[in-house]
């Protein structure tokens, strides 16, 4: 599965982004996708992930600002952005995460996409 992410850029803080992410093929047997972003000299670090069920979750710093959803139809993954904070500064990677029949779980990264948030 290959994951492209797209809409990242430069917003002002307060402002508002929408992150998405597209699969080469069906999402379906893909168990979570999540969210990721790295600042630099930072580790890489989650920031949000859903299941296929629709289950979410957000890390501390993004909840209440930062919605995560998929569509199993159109094979993407959105991350809503709002009130954006400096801080939030960083390049945001879409990740998948397949069970595979063999019991091993496989990854699958996107190239990521810079979001900057001026003060």
């Amino acid at each position: 599965v290959q994951l492209v992410e797209s809409g990242g850029g430069l917003v002002q803080a307060g402002g508002s982004l929408r992150l998405s992410c597209a699969a080469s093929e069906s999402i379906l047997s893909i168990n979570v996708m999540s969210w990721y972003r790295q600042a630099p000299g930072e580790q890489r670090e989650l920031v949000a992930a859903v299941t296929k069920s629709g289950d979410t979750k957000y890390a501390d710093p993004v909840q209440g600002r930062f919605t995560i959803s998929r569509d199993n139809v159109k094979n993407t993954m959105l991350l809503q952005m709002n009130s954006l904070k400096p801080e939030d500064t960083a390049v945001y990677y879409c990740k998948g995460e397949r069970l595979g029949t063999d019991r091993v779980v496989y990854a699958y990264w996107g190239q990521g996409t810079q979001v900057t948030v001026s003060s």
